[in-house]
């Protein structure tokens, strides 16, 4: 109780979800600003402080590229309509103050023209320290406290007569002479109102002059009011437009990532839905167009992609029948060159017994011998040729099963065990290793490399063939080392060509036959050669239950 039947009650404004909201904002904002600082360092730092490098280096993805421009436009915003605010405010202040000021300069100047005795007033002698109970002084200080505000009355040599706070002036603080920029407008310019800004060391303010007297060019004194507390409003109101700028930027920039965040999105999605359809593009195969609906920029380059798939099956498919057609074609020379070879000789045979008969020579018999013996040979190398060819047309026709390789090592062991022309030296484990593939085709490549390996040693060396077993987590390898003069290079990148030979007789069909015959059972297949032999590897997934 501050007495008898009068209590004193203090409110304070509850601002707990506003300072909430503000504190949000500021530690958002805050939290904005050291993650740019940390990146931009760590760019810094990881470029060395090398800014051309650093330039030239930083590419930003398309989501990131929507991002930042997006963030940029919302603090561009924000500084552009702070900044324009901010002034608005400064010169809505300014006007609102001058045209205060006037008004109230204006009635004072006819409250104290109408009371005052100016006869006092122009004497320019007088002290101003002698004069604080005058008439004038009195009325001041009642117009002070009506008006609540600061009031200074100066004589016409623009000295001080009397003010409604004495104490600076007294002090010696501030000067009892009139600013002399406001005296030189009134005076020597005879302007009836003058406004300017002020400051008493840090302390600024705002502050109007108007000639004191009854009519307009009746110049018998100056009245001045210092306006204190001006700046101060105005720094309350930008503080506060600051804060709940700063409140609502907070809010828009968290909208502005997400919206950002949901476009982007949108879009890399897009693009990666056509990015993993191109990857999947498989020329010779039939390859989906992407359903897109709606009619946008993603839809028109979703519509060029689909146009360009059709153009490309046409032209895989026109392709493909041109390799087929061209396949043919070089599979019909082959095998014509092939069938070539040994009827010539069948054909010279044939006509020499022919003139022999004709002649009637005595060794008909022996002669009619070597012919057949020749016949045969060629016959067994035409039925050789049509086998291989044969094979080579039909090697997609595989029927894979799970089966043990160690198996197939160990009869290939058998097979050539007894033959002293050669040596085999075999490294292999007894421990199963199951695969699943074409059994008749994977003991067909290991006896194919195992015979070229035999044919690639000179005739005077001896052949010794390394045949080595390794498995791993997932493939069994298997590695065939001849002991020959290795590969040429320019062999090398023809090696799995068809039709392509080494040796001077043969289809060429033995490697490329290998090689697909691997691919078919998704092994690999490749040789390392020098000039002291080559070796072949061999490498089969294994079979997983």
């Amino acid at each position: 109780a501050a007495g008898n039947q009068k209590y004193v009650v203090i409110v304070k404004e509850n601002k707990v979800m506003l300072e909430l909201v503000t504190l949000f904002s500021y530690l958002f904002c805050a939290f904005l600003i050291l993650s740019a600082i940390a990146w931009v360092l760590r760019l810094l730092l990881q470029f060395k402080l090398k800014l051309f490098t650093l330039y030239s280096s930083i590419q930003l993805s398309i989501k990131q590229q929507v991002h930042s421009t997006v963030i940029f436009f919302s603090v561009f915003s924000f500084l552009v309509i702070g900044l324009a605010t901010i002034l608005f405010f400064i010169n809505r202040y300014k006007t609102n103050n001058i045209e205060t000021l006037s008004r109230t300069i204006k009635k004072i100047n006819e409250t104290i023209s109408t009371n005052v005795n100016f006869i006092a007033l122009q004497q320019t002698n007088i002290n101003f320290s002698e004069i604080n109970n005058s008439e004038a002084q009195t009325l001041i200080n009642s117009l002070s406290q009506v008006y609540g505000l600061d009031i200074n009355l100066y004589n016409t040599g623009g000295k001080l007569y009397a003010s409604s706070l004495p104490l600076p002036y007294q002090k010696g603080i501030v000067s009892i002479a009139m600013h002399p920029m406001a005296f030189f407008h009134l005076k020597e310019k005879n302007e009836i109102i003058f406004y300017q800004n002020e400051e008493i060391g840090t302390l600024q303010f705002a502050s109007m002059y108007i000639p004191l007297g009854k009519t307009i060019g009746e110049n018998i004194g100056y009245i001045n009011i210092p306006y204190f507390t001006s700046q101060v409003k105005l720094k309350d109101e930008i503080s506060n437009f600051l804060i709940t700028i700063i409140n609502l930027n907070a809010f828009i920039f968290l909208i502005a990532g997400i919206v950002a965040l949901i476009i982007t999105n949108r879009i890399t999605n897009s693009f990666s839905i056509i990015s993993d359809k191109m990857k999947q593009i498989n020329v010779g195969k039939h390859n989906d167009p992407i359903i897109w609906h709606r009619k946008d920029e993603i839809g028109t380059l979703v519509k060029e992609y689909n146009k360009m798939l059709a153009k490309l099956d046409k032209s895989a498919a026109a392709l493909a029948q041109t390799e087929r057609e061209n396949a043919w074609q070089e599979m019909a020379k082959q095998v014509a060159h092939e069938i070539k070879n040994p009827l010539t000789p069948m054909k010279l045979s044939m006509q020499y017994l022919q003139k022999s008969i004709d002649a009637d020579a005595p060794n008909i018999k022996e002669l009619a011998a070597k012919v057949s013996a020749t016949l045969v040979q060629q016959i067994d190398y035409l039925s050789n040729i049509a086998g291989e060819f044969s094979r080579f047309a039909n090697i997609e026709n595989n029927k894979p099963e799970i089966f043990n390789v160690i198996e197939t090592l160990q009869s290939l062991q058998q097979l050539y065990a007894a033959d002293s022309n050669h040596t085999i030296n075999w490294k292999y484990n007894n421990t199963a290793v199951l695969i699943f593939a074409d059994k008749t085709h994977i003991n067909r490549i290991l006896t194919n490399l195992i015979l070229n390996g035999i044919q690639a040693v000179p005739t005077d060396k001896h052949p010794t063939i390394t045949i080595v077993q390794t498995v791993d987590d997932k493939n069994v390898k298997i590695s065939i080392t001849d002991n020959g003069t290795g590969i040429n290079e320019e062999a090398i990148s023809k090696i799995f060509t068809p039709n392509f030979t080494t040796k001077t007789s043969g289809t060429g069909l033995g490697l490329a036959m290998c090689k697909r015959m691997v691919e078919q059972a998704n092994g690999n297949i490749n040789f390392v050669t020098s000039h002291t032999g080559t070796t072949f590897n061999v490498s089969l997934p294994l079979y997983k239950n």
